[in-house]
């Protein structure tokens, strides 16, 4: 089995942000040369996550940014975390911070209307993903 690892920033322009990463992660599957096996993507901060969900609408994100903003509040009593990004956290963990996709042909093995996002929840800021390509 071979491993290829990779990263790339990621520039998020909002406090809450859903950025379609999915071209930035084909380009590192693609520059790894395996044409079957798996991808981790990897993000390695504790306010922002990875996910997948459609990337045809954009009123998918929207709804998706909408509704954990209206489950977990910017501000809200009873917070402790004394750099006022608890929601951020939270929203973090609900989410998770990876990802695994298949690969089959040299491509992600998505669905029609798949992508995969980079979910910013303390912005704007300069973040990194982390990706490992492993396989054949």
């Amino acid at each position: 089995m071979k491993i290829f690892e990779s990263s790339f920033g990621v520039d998020s322009g909002d406090r809450n942000e859903m950025i379609d990463i999915t071209s930035q992660v084909q380009g590192v599957v693609s520059k790894s040369g395996i044409a079957c096996g798996d991808v981790v993507v990897y993000c390695p901060h504790t306010t922002a996550a990875i996910t997948i969900n459609e990337n045809a609408d954009s009123d998918v994100v929207h709804d998706i940014l909408s509704t954990l903003a209206e489950l977990i509040p910017h501000k809200r009593a009873g917070y402790r975390h004394c750099e006022g990004n608890s929601d951020a956290h939270c929203k973090s963990s609900l989410i998770g911070c990876s990802e695994q996709v298949l690969i089959k042909g040299g491509k992600l093995n998505l669905g029609t209307w798949q992508g995969i996002f980079f979910c910013e929840f303390d912005g704007p800021r300069n973040r990194k993903v982390l990706v490992q390509v492993r396989g054949q």
